[in-house]
């Protein structure tokens, strides 16, 4: 199997593209023809810039050079595959460009990519209750029953963030600051090798979102029971269905109610796309996995980019936090909660 090299892989540690806020609106007005005022946003591998036209607003994407190019095509024709499949889904639009390509290429070698802007609240800005988990369980189960029928020769291709390669975390359990999280993601790895892996390849795959987090879905400020936009379909990979719902759920485990707020998500993802006894079975130590995954590469990305450290550790406070209160459960607990979660849906 390939390694990667360095222990976060190539694509994590290459330093983003650097194009400034005029060359980007350069090249909107280039090769889409829209003239307009381009602003910086934050991203992890890509540079994105927020477009704002008269007639509206817009995503302008430059992918990072080292991420291979078949990789790129891949996530913007799953979006096509979307928007054909389920039209009403609140995901991206691809814009074509002058050509009527849905990307084009730069003579850096980075594409260029351009995507209608999602209206709405971030998620982290407006935390809900259970209607709210539900909810964005439910748009999860969508998105994953329309992905369903897509393939593309690039799905597979290796990503850390893909939770079914949580034991090469091992590597950098050294660079968790924290004593006592390094021991607790070093257990969960054990249970992962010893009780979750084996079992995953009988499991129901498919190409997936796989970044479910609170900054890549946005709700209604009115009611934020309601999904308005899901984003971000930069780490898309073809896996174990239900690794993509550990992704998610790790993001919505209330530590003063894991199972249960865990359950909450679960019950809205099943009434979209029903799961299996087998799926349920694992899904908590999926969750687990997926912390520790967070919890990992964001401390040694953090150390060696300190310049983006604040993106790049938004997250792991909420993981640690969830983790400990995930492990502290009975043995089963969180399991049982689900099964009870989806008897009633």
């Amino acid at each position: 199997m390939p390694q990667f090299a360095p222990p976060i892989g190539t694509l994590l540690s290459a330093a983003r593209p650097a194009f400034t806020e005029r060359e980007a609106e350069g090249l909107a007005e280039t090769h889409f023809g829209l003239r307009g005022r381009a602003d910086l946003l934050t991203s992890e591998r890509d540079q994105n810039f927020r477009l704002t036209t008269e007639g509206g607003s817009f995503v302008l994407k430059i992918a990072n050079a080292a991420e291979p190019r078949g990789v790129t095509e891949f996530q913007t024709l799953a979006l096509l595959h979307l928007e054909s499949r389920a039209p009403d889904l609140p995901v991206p639009r691809v814009i074509r460009t002058r050509e009527s390509e849905p990307w084009a290429e730069l003579p850096s070698g980075n594409l260029l990519r351009l995507l209608s802007w999602v209206e709405g609240e971030p998620l982290w800005r407006a935390r809900g209750d259970a209607s709210q988990r539900r909810a964005v369980g439910a748009c999860l189960g969508a998105i994953a029953a329309a992905l369903a029928d897509f393939s593309h020769p690039s799905a597979d291709y290796e990503i850390l963030w893909d939770i079914r390669h949580v034991p090469r975390m091992r590597a950098l359990l050294p660079e968790i600051p924290d004593a006592r999280t390094a021991v607790i993601a070093g257990r969960v790895i054990d249970a992962f090798e010893a009780e979750v892996a084996p079992r995953l390849g009988a499991l129901p795959w498919q190409v997936v979102h796989n970044d479910l987090n609170p900054h890549n879905v946005m709700v209604d400020p009115s009611n934020h029971a309601r999904v308005t936009g899901v984003i971000d379909f930069g780490d898309m990979v073809r896996t174990a269905r239900v690794c993509d719902l550990g992704v998610a759920g790790s993001y919505q485990v209330d530590p003063d109610d894991p199972a249960g707020s865990l359950a909450d998500m679960v019950a809205g993802y099943h009434r979209a796309n029903p799961l299996l006894a087998a799926e349920l079975e694992i899904l908590p130590q999926l969750v687990a996995a997926r912390m520790v995954t967070t919890i990992a590469i964001a401390s040694s990305r953090a150390a060696s980019q300190p310049e983006n450290a604040p993106y790049i550790l938004r997250n792991l406070p909420a993981s640690a936090a969830g983790l400990e209160a995930l492990r502290a459960l009975a043995p089963g607990a969180a399991a049982a909660a689900l099964f009870r979660a989806v008897e009633g849906e």
